[in-house]
């Protein structure tokens, strides 16, 4: 199988398997509990938390574990309920729809850019934004789920006040996620009724979750792997991108390789439905996306894509290969095997006539 659907969901790391098991065995306890077990299991939760914090040059009391990229972002929009809150058409629909659901018009504002987009890997201006926010007095948070693993990370010089992040981005478990909420700053508990995390996010702690989060946080900052991302793995996505313009008529980049994470390239195949691509690959083994994996489901065309090119036909027929640490050269091969056949059938058989250059 060749696995080029990273954004979406990376394979849990071989060292969080190895964490989590033991985890199940010797911190089972709940980590919240006042004996020996309990404080056990409590100590790995914080070697997490300063894990993160390092990463991210945070300090430990900035993190809170949440279940996922998702909650977290709901709970930086709930803590300005009633308030403007300005965020981008990039934006995935956990801002989006809560922003939507919850903005108002009191202020001070909250400013919510994630800095990579999880669909095309474009990055956003963030340091214009915090700019503008300051001067407004408002607030800013950034989405760095994708950015985690990807690029080195520094919430104090990017001057945010909340971040958000995800384990199973970058090799954890799903179903764990963590949220920077810099000190001093508003902030109202999603889920109130517990004392854990300060009493800013009730419910017992997802101790194996969070064990295997460590393992994997342990590892990107062990192996640098940013390092490896703007190495390998840029060459072997800007490569696939190089031979599919090169390979297959009617085809053209959403991503703008000399911005964006070096990870996610998008690509458009004219008279071809995005959907019948990936099932067609998925056939021969190949596993790809058709924009955010959230969206799965919906047949509407990419919010992401109609905000950049307003162009229903070229988001319809778009295909997002994410690339992770596990990629090689053999399986741009691959793909270069099969995707040409595949696009070259769907346009002979579409009913859109290829546009004429």
């Amino acid at each position: 199988m060749v696995y080029l659907d990273y954004a979406a969901t990376s394979p849990l790391l071989h060292e969080a398997i190895k964490a989590m098991r033991e985890a199940e065995q010797r911190f089972f306890a709940n980590a919240s509990a006042l004996h020996t077990p309990g404080h056990l299991s409590l100590n790995k939760i914080e070697e997490t938390r300063e894990l993160l914090a390092q990463l991210i040059n945070a300090e430990p009391d900035e993190i809170i574990f949440t279940s996922g990229a998702s909650e977290s972002n709901n709970t930086v929009i709930r803590t300005f309920e009633g308030h403007k809150i300005i965020t981008s058409p990039l934006e995935h629909h956990s801002i989006i729809e809560t922003a939507k659901a919850l903005g108002g018009k009191k202020t001070p504002a909250l400013y919510s850019y994630m800095l990579a987009n999880n669909e095309i890997g474009e990055f956003l201006p963030i340091k214009d934004i915090v700019k503008k926010a300051r001067k407004e007095g408002g607030f800013v948070h950034s989405d760095l789920t994708q950015v985690l693993g990807k690029l080195p990370i520094d919430v104090k010089a990017l001057d945010l006040d909340y971040a958000t992040f995800s384990a199973h981005k970058i090799g954890g478990p799903i179903g764990v996620g963590a949220l920077y909420v810099r000190n001093g700053v508003p902030f109202k508990p999603l889920i109130i009724g517990g004392n854990q995390e300060k009493k800013r996010r009730g419910t017992t702690y997802n101790t194996v979750g969070i064990i295997g989060f460590g393992a994997a946080l342990k590892y990107v900052a062990e192996h640098k792997t940013w390092e490896i991302y703007d190495t390998k793995i840029r060459t072997l996505r800007d490569e696939l991108a190089r031979r599919i313009l090169k390979e297959i008529p009617g085809s053209s980049l959403n991503t703008d390789l000399k911005n964006s994470l070096p990870n996610i390239l998008n690509a458009s195949f004219e008279a071809a439905e995005g959907e019948s691509i990936q099932l067609y690959l998925d056939a021969e083994g190949i596993i790809v996306s058709t924009g955010s994996a959230c969206a799965s489901g919906d047949i509407k065309p990419s919010h992401v894509l109609m905000a950049k090119t307003g162009d229903a036909e070229v988001a319809h027929s778009s295909i997002r290969f994410s690339f992770g640490l596990g990629n090689t050269k053999e399986d741009i091969d691959k793909v270069m095997e099969v995707l040409p056949g595949v696009i070259d059938r769907l346009q002979k058989i579409s009913t859109l006539e290829r546009k004429k250059k």
